[in-house]
């Protein structure tokens, strides 16, 4: 992508009721505003949240709140050049349950409040393979607690990748720490009983993959 493109979505995104983009420091100081406050001062109901983290595109956080309509999602990312395609296509529906939030994930508890979030979806994050990595992948032990002090106690994250060394540090990890492992497939796409969010919402890159016949896999678990 271009710089004049980019810069001509960052603009965009400026103009976007939807788009949040806070500093870091509003984050990390507790002064961003919706902390706690989603429900009553963003969305203006109680319909349950639902995050995206990592959410590239928005095509997923776009798909789900079309299919979902009662309940509001929030996708993340710090790209914002990518998720300008996910709002403007919001803004364009006049989708009022979609919001985008131009932020690293490692600052979610500054985001939200403890049990301010109902679901998470985590889609096709970078595995982050090598070892010195380790600390940057989605679904490592600092960020499970991290996603656990958000949720509400029934709470639930989704984890959705191309990704087999993904896949297995995730259920390896998630085994022994004693979480929930409440379904897991390496290939959603070949195996009956998987979930209908799953499968019949896919993101431009996830086509590719299934083009390829790259197996997807899929986690759905609760943390303890």
């Amino acid at each position: 992508m271009g710089s004049k493109n980019k810069l001509k979505r960052f603009k965009e995104n400026d103009t976007f009721s939807n788009v949040i983009q806070p500093t870091r420091e509003e984050i990390t100081e507790n002064k961003f505003p919706y902390k706690g406050k989603w429900n009553s001062n963003f969305f203006k109901n109680d319909a349950p949240i639902i995050l995206e983290l990592g959410c590239g595109k928005g095509e997923y956080t776009v798909a789900l709140a079309k299919k979902f309509p009662n309940k509001n999602f929030i996708g993340i990312d710090i790209k914002g050049a990518r998720f300008w395609r996910g709002a403007k296509t919001a803004v364009e529906d006049e989708m009022k349950n979609v919001a985008f939030i131009r932020s690293q994930i490692e600052l979610i508890e500054g985001m939200f409040a403890e049990n301010e979030v109902s679901e998470i979806w985590i889609t096709f994050p970078d595995p982050q393979i090598k070892y010195k990595r380790t600390k940057h992948r989605m679904t490592n032990e600092s960020f499970l607690a991290s996603y656990k002090k958000v949720l509400k106690n029934e709470g639930t994250v989704h984890l959705k990748t191309d990704s087999e060394f993904m896949h297995g540090y995730t259920l390896g990890l998630l085994h022994g720490a004693g979480h929930e492992v409440l379904y897991a497939n390496h290939d959603v796409y070949k195996n009956e009983g998987s979930p209908a969010d799953v499968t019949e919402i896919q993101t431009f890159y996830e086509s590719q993959y299934l083009e390829v016949n790259k197996p997807i896999t899929y986690i759905h678990f609760k943390i303890k």
